[in-house]
């Protein structure tokens, strides 16, 4: 093999965790290489592979190919192999920029009582770091990822400065939820958003193609090729269809290089000073256990014996119903506001907390609706103009919520490998444990409770609630950090306890799910780890 790839740093994924960490190191001076699974893409052959694809689903713009596979939600049990009781339905895609292609762009900041709810509530555990610590870095993360919100607006989590744009309107849809609400304890508000609600970094605004998740046509909403395309205007290099397969330890105890492997199949070896591993709460696990060997025979960074365990997610109660009137849904972002008053309290002692996402989006990702109506109308007997009106009242009063839940951590939830199925790679597919626990299903039944009340205030008929729980693509712990080698991977700066040369970023290292949607606090973590990483690098 040759020893082809050498760098003073070296990343592993092009996510937003890597890919944001990566700019700011090759910006400081520091050679940078990035090792990528995945290809990368073309934005107009995603939107026409979407449009033209039967089934639509997150991952149905992108490829997925045997040397970057990746799980799908609708054969959630291809790729993972399941062994419950429940199934873990979060998914992601393997290509330059990460899953940040198909997210929803949601950019909430965690609240403060979310890094220490063992010391509030007497629930999970406390971060290393509060509120305060990250505080700087959320507002970095804001201008660095280009956020859309309402600096005024109180959403419980303290702002020492402004968005830096103003807000994507409220739709019609949650004017009409924001109106019925009014008074009561269910406060409607406008999300902050990754998207440009004006002209902003050469990207330009959102005009509401509505196809969010999973790619938007015009980039208005921020997805990692930003900072991939500012890492390399900085001089880093971006290795694409390379998969890394194994860290390779040296005689101290550092890291000092990875076994790749091209969708060519060739292979080589790629060395540097300190390395990064930015590969979420699935490959990040599978890559650090599949290196086990002398010095480190349980995994790398794995004396814990925590890599892998307590896999979280927002299991989200999804409920959908008719509205009393028109509301005109599907058009603009899939999402525009929220009740995110729900997200702390005493409560929290009892039952998981959660935020409700209102959905412009109708009935689509329940039922793949407006189709499904067409079809269920057609069946009735409706043809001709009889049935165009039908459709017409139905779909203009299709409304949805869902609730994303705070997830307990439990070392029973956990990824390993398989001992016998691999990928064309030789990388074993991952083996999934999970549960839910008896904290968190209280908080999915408060949830269902608060979805009732919401719509019986709007004067909704025909509410229904999905009878599965749903993931909400948020792939957190795994590799939590901690300050107690014992029970943790990685410290306050995600420097792994076990190899001082290796740094560990995204949702995986997080204690705790929390409500927010995970990007803004990945962003923010992975650029208060850029200092401790350039520090690293002798």
């Amino acid at each position: 093999m040759a020893d082809d790839i050498t760098a003073d740093i070296l990343i592993i994924g092009t996510g937003v965790a890597g890919a944001i960490a990566g700019s700011k190191l090759a910006e400081k001076g520091l050679s940078v290489a990035f090792l990528e699974t995945g290809k990368r893409i073309d934005r107009f052959d995603a939107v026409d592979k979407f449009w033209n694809a039967a089934i639509k689903v997150p991952e149905s713009a992108y490829p997925n190919d045997d040397t970057a596979p990746h799980p799908l939600s609708h054969k959630i049990e291809d790729y993972y192999q399941q062994k419950g009781p429940e199934l873990f339905r979060s998914t992601y895609v393997k290509v330059v920029g990460g899953t940040t292609w198909h997210w929803l762009g949601t950019t909430l900041r965690n609240v403060p009582s979310d890094f220490k709810t063992q010391s509030l509530y007497g629930q999970a555990v406390d971060w290393p770091i509060d509120y305060d610590d990250l505080e700087p870095f959320y507002l970095a993360a804001e201008q660095e990822i280009g956020v859309a919100g309402n600096s005024s607006i109180d959403l419980g989590s303290p702002r020492s400065g402004d968005y830096p744009m103003g807000e994507i309107p409220m739709s019609y849809l949650d004017k009409k939820f924001a109106a019925a609400l009014e008074e009561s304890k269910f406060e409607v508000r406008a999300t902050p958003q990754g998207r440009n609600s004006t002209f902003h970094a050469d990207r330009p605004e959102c005009c509401g193609n509505a196809s969010c998740i999973p790619v938007c046509p015009i980039q208005a909403k921020y997805d990692a090729t930003v900072h991939v395309a500012q890492a390399e205007a900085a001089g880093a290099t971006v290795y694409d269809q390379t998969t890394a397969t194994k860290l390779n330890l040296g005689q101290d105890g550092k890291i000092i290089s990875v076994d790749f492997r091209r969708a060519d199949g060739s292979t080589g070896i790629a060395s540097g000073k300190v390395f990064v591993v930015a590969a979420h709460g699935i490959e990040t696990p599978r890559l650090l256990l599949n290196s086990a060997q002398e010095g480190a025979e349980n995994g790398i960074a794995n004396s814990s014996d925590q890599v892998g365990r307590n896999l979280m997610d927002h299991p989200s109660r999804l409920s959908w119903a008719e509205a009393a009137e028109p509301v005109w849904p599907y058009r603009g972002p899939l999402s525009t506001s929220g009740i995110e008053n729900l997200r702390d309290g005493d409560f929290r002692k009892n039952h998981a907390a959660f935020r409700i996402e209102i959905g412009n989006d109708g009935h689509s990702w329940p039922t793949g609706a407006p189709q499904s109506t067409v079809e269920d109308l057609a069946k009735q007997g409706l043809r001709g103009d009889e049935l165009d009106a039908a459709i017409k009242d139905k779909t203009s009063r299709h409304i949805r919520l869902a609730s994303l839940v705070e997830q307990s951590p439990d070392a029973k939830n956990r990824v390993t490998l398989d001992p016998e199925k691999r990928d064309a790679n030789g990388m074993p597919l991952p083996v999934i444990n999970y549960d839910y626990s008896d904290y968190t299903r209280a908080g999915l039944k408060a949830a269902e409770e608060a979805h009732d009340e919401v719509f019986e205030m709007l004067g909704a008929k025909n509410v229904q609630h999905s009878p599965d729980i749903q993931g909400a693509g948020h792939i957190i712990g795994t590799v939590r950090m901690g300050s107690n080698p014992q029970v943790s991977v990685v410290d306050a700066d995600l420097r792994s306890f076990d190899h001082s040369n290796l740094f560990l970023l995204g949702s995986g290292v997080f204690p705790t799910s929390a409500t927010a949607n995970p990007t803004l606090t990945i962003a923010a973590l992975s650029l208060r780890a850029v200092d401790p990483i350039a520090s690293s690098v002798e």
